[in-house]
């Protein structure tokens, strides 16, 4: 095998990889009458040392994780806030965040706030 096809084979390897651990869970919700789906996604945070030093860690999220949420005509990307408590996600418009397993709290910004009522899916 020739050095031009082994570093495609490498190449392809460590896409697969990386897209084999890009997202972590993918949540359903009716947010105002319409699906909501929340997915999240790990972002290019070299996580050493870390993981100790955050309390308000998730399933293992991490700042620079986020989520991608689709909703109406909508698909969000919003990147992880480092606040203490329950991670949240915020653009600086929407926000969005899950300290209560049956009633994710779904905010828009405009001015003045603007909440969403979701329940599961």
């Amino acid at each position: 095998m020739n050095s031009a096809v082994r570093l495609l084979v490498v190449v392809g390897l460590l896409l697969l990889i990386n897209l084999a651990g890009a997202t972590t869970a993918m949540a359903s919700w009716q947010c105002e009458g319409d699906l909501l789906t929340v997915e999240r996604i790990s972002g290019a945070v070299d996580p050493r040392g870390l993981v100790q030093e955050m309390p308000n860690q998730l399933e293992g999220t991490l700042p620079g994780d986020g989520i991608l949420l689709r909703w109406r005509a909508l698909t969000l990307q919003l990147p992880r806030t480092n606040n203490a408590g329950t991670p949240s996600y915020t653009d600086g418009r929407w926000w969005w965040r899950e300290e209560d397993s049956q009633h994710p709290e779904f905010f828009e910004r405009r001015g003045e706030i603007k909440r969403y009522a979701c329940d599961p899916a």
